[in-house]
C-alpha cells in the first residue's frame, strides 16, 4: 500500500469547499506561457544588442530579470504536471515538455518526483526537501567540522550554486550516467544472450535514476532538444556570450526557486511528522507556509506563495488560487503567514526534531542540548 493510501486525506467537507476553483481554462493557461516566452525571447535579443555595448550593462540587466521569467516558465511547467494550467491534457503535456526545455528539467519525470513530494508532504521520514534536512539526532552525530559545513551549504548565498546543480548540472549528468549505465548493460547481456534481442534486454535493465521506460524516454527527448539549442545558440551569438548569459539567468532562477521552496515548507515550528500520525491536511495548514509576496513578484512566482491552497488541492490552477484564498478566510486562517523579510530568517530552521514533531533551527537544538547538560 502506498504512503497516499495508507493515511489520511484533507477531509472531504474542506476540499469541497475549494474545489470549485479547479476549473482550468485553454485561454489563460496560453496566455501565462505567451506572457512568459516571448518576453524571454525578447531578453535574448536585448542581452545580445548590450554585448556589443560595453560596460555590458544591458546585457546583465536582461540577465537578471531573464531568471525571473524562468522562474515563473518552471513553475507553469509544475502547473502542467498537475495537469492544472490547462484545461486540455494534450496542452499540459506539450507545454510541460517546452518549458522543461526551457528551465532545463525533464518535465515528466520531475513531475512524478514532485507528486511523491504531495502525497507526502509534511512527513519528514519519507521527503527531506530541497535542502536534505537532517534530524536533530542525524546532525548531533556529526562532527563539529560537519555540522558547520551542513549550515554553510543552506546559506542564501550558496542559493545560485545549488540552482546550477538543481537545473543544470543534475539534469545532464544523471542522463550521461544512466545512459552510459545503460548501453554497458547491452553489451554485456548481448554478449551473453546474443539471440535475444536489444529490447529484452534493454527491459531487464535497471537504473537508480529513472522509474520506467517513459521516464528515460523524457529524460533523453529533453537533453537532446535542450543540447541541440545550445549548440545552435553558441554558433549564432558564440559561446561565452551564450553561456554567459545562459548560466547565470538559470543558476539564478534556479537558486530563487529552491529558497521559495524551501520556506514554503521549512519556517518556524512547521508541522514536521513521521509516519506515525501524519495527517495530510494538517500539514498543509500548518506545514506549508502562505507566503505573502508583492503583487509584481506574485506575477512572476505565479502565485506559488499560496502554495497552502496549492497543497489542499494541486489542481487549482496558479490563476485561481488568490481568490480560494480569499474566498475562505476561516480555512486558512491557522497558515503561517510569510513576508518577503521573513524568508531569510526562515532559512534557518533547517533540523527536523521528529519528537516535538515540528522544524527548528540549529541555534534551538543547541540551546536544547546546553539546558539538557546543564540538568545532567
Amino acid at each position: 500500500m502506498s504512503a497516499a493510501a495508507a493515511t489520511p486525506s484533507a477531509p472531504a467537507e474542506p476540499r469541497a469547499r475549494i474545489d470549485e476553483y479547479t476549473r482550468s481554462s485553454n485561454l489563460i493557461g496560453l496566455l501565462q506561457a505567451l506572457t512568459t516566452v516571448v518576453p524571454l525571447a525578447a531578453l535574448w535579443w536585448a542581452a545580445i544588442l548590450g554585448a556589443g555595448s560595453p560596460p555590458y550593462l544591458v546585457t546583465l540587466l536582461a540577465t537578471l530579470v531573464m531568471s525571473l521569467f524562468l522562474v515563473r516558465g518552471f513553475v507553469l511547467m509544475h502547473e502542467c504536471g498537475h495537469g492544472s494550467l490547462f484545461r486540455s491534457a494534450a496542452l499540459n503535456r506539450g507545454a510541460g515538455f517546452a518549458l522543461g526545455v526551457l528551465c532545463g528539467m525533464p518535465q515528466y519525470v520531475w513531475s512524478r518526483h514532485h507528486n511523491y513530494h504531495h502525497a507526502t508532504n509534511g512527513n519528514w521520514a519519507r521527503y527531506r526537501g530541497p535542502l536534505a534536512i537532517l534530524s536533530v539526532d542525524e546532525f548531533g552525530a556529526l562532527s563539529g567540522r560537519q555540522q558547520r559545513a551542513y549550515v554553510r551549504a543552506r546559506y542564501i548565498w550558496m542559493a545560485p550554486l545549488a540552482g546550477f546543480v538543481y537545473l543544470i548540472l543534475n539534469p545532464r549528468l544523471t542522463w550521461l550516467k544512466g545512459t552510459a549505465s545503460l548501453l554497458v548493460h547491452l553489451l554485456r547481456e548481448k554478449r551473453a544472450q546474443p539471440r535475444v534481442s536489444l529490447r529484452a534486454h534493454a527491459a531487464t535493465f535497471r537504473s537508480a535514476y529513472w522509474a520506467s521506460p517513459s521516464e528515460y524516454r523524457h529524460m533523453t527527448y529533453n537533453n537532446l532538444v535542450l543540447l541541440s539549442m545550445w549548440v545552435a545558440m553558441s554558433w549564432l551569438i558564440g559561446p561565452l556570450l551564450f553561456f554567459s548569459v545562459y548560466l547565470s539567468a538559470t543558476s539564478l532562477a534556479g537558486g530563487v526557486g529552491i529558497v521559495l521552496f524551501t520556506v514554503q515548507h521549512n519556517f518556524e515550528h512547521s508541522y514536521a511528522s513521521a509516519d506515525a500520525q501524519w495527517d495530510r491536511h494538517d500539514a498543509a495548514l500548518h506545514g506549508t507556509s502562505y507566503l505573502d509576496l508583492p503583487a509584481w513578484l506574485n506575477w512572476f512566482t505565479a502565485n506559488i506563495g499560496y502554495h497552502h491552497v496549492h497543497h489542499l488541492s494541486a489542481r487549482i490552477p496558479n490563476y485561481r488560487l488568490a481568490a480560494c484564498h480569499r474566498g475562505h478566510p476561516e480555512l486558512f486562517e491557522p497558515v503561517r503567514r510569510l513576508r518577503w523579510r521573513d524568508v531569510r530568517p526562515s532559512l534557518k530552521f533547517v533540523l527536523w526534531d521528529a519528537q516535538a514533531r515540528r522544524i527548528v533551527s540549529v541555534a534551538e537544538y543547541r540551546n536544547a542540548q546546553s539546558a539538557a547538560a546543564g540538568m545532567a
